[in-house]
């Protein structure tokens, strides 16, 4: 008989590697708006949300911003920005 009454019990947990912090926050033009990316120290996307969120301030508090966004080390990263967007983009390392 199911005790679980009409409800699947969850399933096994998979134990996988965790995901790399964020290293970086670039505050960028997007099509008019600004927004905040999250990536990897390998560079990697992993979120894009508006950079007037308050979570952007609170990340990026106390830290000095560069404008290293037109280096070639973000070619790939940034490949959909224009080089007049990543010379403006702020570049926020993150003490990780």
């Amino acid at each position: 008989m199911n005790h679980g009454f009409g409800i699947e019990p969850p399933s096994a947990h998979h134990h996988s590697p965790l995901q790399q912090p964020v290293r970086y926050v670039v505050v960028i033009d997007s099509g008019g708006s600004m927004v905040a990316r999250l990536f990897l120290a390998t560079r990697e996307l992993v979120a894009e949300f508006d950079a007037g969120a308050e979570e952007v301030v609170q990340m990026t508090q106390g830290l000095a911003s560069s404008r290293d966004a037109g280096s070639a080390e973000w070619d790939r990263a940034l490949a959909g920005h224009s080089s007049s967007e990543r010379a403006a983009a702020e570049v926020y390392t993150l003490d990780v």
